[in-house]
């Protein structure tokens, strides 16, 4: 397949304001330092369509699922806005280590910029702290080798950098692998599959059209290395 197909294929929704794609683990939205430009998806999407896009929001680079890109100006400043501002609803799915007591509630922890790009739960009064919420429910949860796991379904209410890892971490069920905040960086689950990401997965984004006004929903099914999880478990 050309490369450009490849990327084609990733789109969830389109219209010519926007559009949505299912991002792969391991691609990067944009380049950091040091980082080649064409490798990430940004410059890889533009490629493939011969256009500008402008970024909306970011996914981690090992993190699964909807991705939403704006095709022009105005549409970016609509969705970055709606972002901002608390109004498209992000649902999450992730394999825990450990399973979330209670079952269901709201991670209400202030989170704080860590060194070497990382974040961690801020002090009580903490100057810098940004207020940081995650609604969560436990989906399904199994005994397994390597203790309990837990599917949990993830709403963050806001938008912070690493906020659902870390959250998921506060309350002593950080996601199955992460090497940053789970110590670990990978994980047997059979003796044919062995897991290499942090399994965290954009499952749908609900917002508002920038151009009818009205509401969208996109969603993401599971991508293989996590489909083949879910089997295992």
């Amino acid at each position: 397949m050309h490369v450009g197909d490849e990327v084609l294929s990733w789109v969830l929704a389109e219209t010519p304001a926007w559009l949505a794609l299912q991002k792969p683990a391991g691609i990067v939205v944009i380049p950091g330092r040091d980082e080649a430009p064409e490798e990430s998806l940004r410059h890889r999407l533009e490629a493939a369509l011969g256009q500008t896009v402008w970024v909306v929001h970011r996914l981690d680079r090992h993190t699964s699922g909807v991705l939403l890109f704006a095709r022009d100006a105005a549409a970016h400043r609509a969705l970055s806005l709606s972002f901002e501002r608390g109004q498209v609803q992000k649902t999450y799915l992730a394999f825990t280590r450990g399973v979330p007591e209670p079952a269901e509630g709201v991670i209400d922890v202030a989170l704080h910029t860590a060194r070497k790009g990382k974040m961690r739960p801020a002090k009580p009064g903490e100057e810098g702290a940004k207020p940081s919420q995650t609604a969560y429910r436990v989906v399904r949860q199994w005994e397994t080798h390597v203790g309990p796991v837990a599917l949990v379904e993830a709403k963050p209410k806001t938008g912070r950098q690493h906020q659902l890892r870390v959250h998921l971490r506060a309350i002593g069920t950080p996601l199955l692998v992460d090497p940053l905040y789970g110590g670990c960086a990978e994980q047997p689950i059979t003796d044919d599959f062995t897991l290499t990401r942090h399994p965290l997965h954009a499952a749908s984004v609900i917002f508002t059209d920038p151009v009818t006004r009205q509401p969208v929903t996109v969603e993401a099914p599971l991508p293989d290395d996590l489909q083949r999880l879910l089997e295992a478990l």
